[in-house]
């Protein structure tokens, strides 16, 4: 088996091949995962059901799903993608136009296990990560490009089917509220407290669940977005500080001047005298 995970990373890959009959009794999915099966068969016994998985399919199973056991024929290869419910809702936010057009034509209902048939597409797309894997360790922002290139295919081909497929619990719904809200007030002169009422939950219950989605506070996150759009409207559109300091959300061009300089140790100014 070969796989890369980098430090902070939401995405995995593992290239997995078995020989012999392999069987694992009772296992709980950490994160969701897609299993693109190149041969042979397996069959997954869920609490709530059996599935047979063949190689004319791959399959997205999400976190949470408990497995009674898993019976590998021989032999087996596949490529699996982990991935945390973060990269999901990235991809939901980055796509939220598409997603919403195709709701209001598609009918589903949230299933924690969905399949896809194997198309012309998704074989040269599986080539392609075996070629990838092959030449050594993908970086970062690859495995990004890959699993959003799937990801996105099959929603605008499979829309049905792919959005079907949610995370389950409340910690998901919890993430979903909080990214919806920050995304778009992140460059918005709102407080924490407005911040969380618009999150419907208390200020603390805000920051707590904010620390487990971010890994920072929202003060800090949200100060680093503005300061790095500030970068870019100054370094790369030739905006001067004293247009921007408002547009940002700063109460008063000082405490943006502070806050770029603790960012950049440069003054906004030198950085477009410089550009």
């Amino acid at each position: 088996m070969t796989g890369w995970q980098e430090p902070g990373s939401g995405i995995t890959l593992h290239h997995y091949t078995a020989q012999s009959p392999v069987l694992k009794e009772m296992a709980v999915l950490q994160t969701n995962a897609i299993s693109l099966v190149i041969k042979g068969n397996k069959t997954m016994h869920f609490l709530e059901g059996t599935v047979n998985v063949h190689d004319s399919e791959i399959h997205f199973l999400s976190a949470g799903n408990c497995i009674a056991s898993v019976s590998l024929s021989k032999p087996f290869e596949s490529i699996l993608i982990f991935f945390d419910n973060r990269v999901l809702s990235n991809f939901h936010l980055e796509n939220g136009e598409l997603i919403e057009k195709l709701k209001r034509t598609c009918e589903f209902s949230p299933e924690s296990y969905v399949a896809f048939q194997k198309d012309g597409f998704i074989n040269n797309y599986i080539q392609s990560l075996l070629l990838m894997l092959s030449a050594g360790e993908p970086s970062e922002s690859m495995k990004q490009l890959k699993l959003k290139e799937l990801l996105l295919y099959l929603l605008e081909n499979h829309a049905n089917r792919f959005l079907s497929f949610q995370s389950t619990g409340k910690t998901r719904n919890v993430e979903w509220r909080i990214r919806k809200v920050v995304e778009a007030n992140k460059l918005n002169n709102l407080n924490l407290d407005e911040l969380a009422f618009l999150c419907n939950m208390s200020t603390s219950t805000f920051k707590r669940y904010f620390k487990q989605i971010y890994n920072t506070s929202p003060t800090l996150w949200l100060n680093e977005q503005k300061m790095l759009l500030a970068y870019k409207l100054l370094s790369e559109q030739g905006e001067k500080p004293g247009e921007i300091w408002f547009q940002l959300g700063f109460e008063t061009h000082t405490g943006f001047t502070r806050s770029f300089k603790k960012r950049f140790g440069r003054l906004p100014k030198e950085l477009t005298l410089k550009s």
